[in-house]
């Protein structure tokens, strides 16, 4: 092991630490970073930090380094802060609105009962343990064929913008050419990897699991699979570039 994985893998503890459950750490998060009240700074804190861990692992998978002048460290932070506070919104529109769209057009009742109970053994313990676990998936169905596309490709029509601009934050907040970057993403490995496969291997899965747990939880545990999402976008979308 390199002195850079040392120092890079106490930094990720360090980091990792303040959203697992010690008990010393028990008042903040309830009080603050698993309290629903502050989703705003909260969604945006464990997608900036979790999820911008992920890139620099993919950018460690791909150079050696874990940090090279154009990543642009902070731009990538605020991108995934604000995607943060979008899955956020998302996960509670498709988590209320889906249960009930299943109920009335797919007859499946107890669906939105199901998903008002905290967990999914808290649902079990009503005899709903099996609707919860079908309404988690289609839940995470219905985001990830809908939401996550558009949400992978602002994310790499961001990443691309931020390599253009040199990593500079200042310039990061230069006007997005949209119509100009959209093109030049690598649709083969956008479709054929991203999509077709992430997507149904792997998102839909576990964002099933998501939706099987409390909603206080759902976003860090999303902001975890970020770290995962992270090293993916990084890696497979300069594969064949």
């Amino acid at each position: 092991m390199k002195t850079k994985d040392l120092i890079f893998i106490i930094i990720f503890i360090i980091i990792v630490i303040p959203f697992l459950p010690f008990p010393f750490l028990q008042h903040f998060q309830q009080s603050f970073l698993y309290n629903e009240e502050y989703w705003i700074p909260t969604s945006f804190i464990k997608f900036a930090f979790l999820a911008t861990m992920g890139e620099i692992i993919g950018l460690r998978i791909r150079t050696g380094n874990y940090y090279e002048t154009g990543f642009g460290l902070l731009p990538r932070m605020v991108v995934w802060g604000f995607l943060g506070l979008m899955i956020k919104i998302s996960f509670v529109v498709f988590g209320a609105g889906i249960p009930i769209l299943i109920e009335k057009c797919f007859w499946i009742k107890g669906a939105n009962q199901s998903m008002v109970y905290s967990d999914y053994f808290d649902a079990a313990s009503q005899g709903l343990g099996g609707v919860r676990l079908l309404s988690a998936f289609l839940i995470s169905t219905f985001m990830n064929i809908t939401f996550a596309p558009v949400m992978m490709t602002f994310h790499k029509i961001t990443d691309i913008h931020i390599t253009q601009q040199g990593g500079s934050f200042i310039k990061f907040f230069k006007p997005i050419p949209f119509r100009k970057i959209f093109p030049a993403i690598n649709w083969d490995v956008q479709w054929n990897f991203i999509f077709k496969k992430t997507i149904p291997l792997f998102w839909i899965p576990m964002h099933t699991i998501t939706f099987l747990v409390a909603s206080q939880y759902r976003v860090v545990i999303a902001a975890f699979l970020g770290i995962v999402l992270g090293a993916i976008l990084s890696f497979a979308g300069r594969k064949k570039n």
